[in-house]
């Protein structure tokens, strides 16, 4: 196995980013991902039932928990990023990956205040957004599925896997 590819399979911080073969970041993106997911759930849902205050502000609390969590991530995150040697595809796909989630945090941090001091259904603009936001943090998972399986950033190599299959 090549170095530039070993270096990407090591914690830069065991203590921070998670240990050799077990990295705390897809852990952590399950936070955003599930809060994001749920908060569009009850967007729709206040604009079809009748006192919908509870999912108004049940999906403003969603949504702060998801920006809260994909901060935490992309702390994380950022430093698995360092383990990748840059110039690479893979130190590329990183920087898109890193950027959509940005760019969708901030996404999420702008609806979050777009909503503020509304407590009626949620109005076609946050709406939009939210779905908008989820596309592209779809299209950020598919890049982050791509590091991990195909470029095997932070993933044990294939000696370790192996120790799995011994009977």
């Amino acid at each position: 196995m090549s170095r530039p590819v070993q270096a990407a399979k090591r914690p830069v911080s065991a203590m921070l980013a998670g240990p050799y073969g077990h990295p705390f970041h897809p852990i952590l993106v399950t936070v955003p991902i599930g809060a994001w997911v749920s908060s569009l759930v009850f967007d729709v849902g206040s604009r079809i039932v009748d006192g919908a205050e509870f999912l108004v502000r049940g999906s403003g609390w969603l949504i702060a928990i998801g920006v809260v969590g994909a901060v935490a991530a992309a702390l994380v995150g950022f430093l698995d990023l360092l383990a990748i040697p840059t110039g690479t595809r893979a130190f590329r796909t990183g920087i898109v990956h890193m950027s959509l989630n940005l760019t969708v945090t901030a996404a999420y941090l702008v609806n979050f205040l777009w909503r503020q001091g509304n407590d009626a259904a949620v109005g076609a603009g946050p709406l939009v957004l939210s779905v908008v936001s989820l596309a592209a943090l779809g299209v950020s998972g598919y890049l982050g599925g791509k590091l991990a399986y195909h470029y095997g950033v932070r993933v044990a190599d294939e000696t370790t896997q192996a120790d799995g299959y011994t009977t």
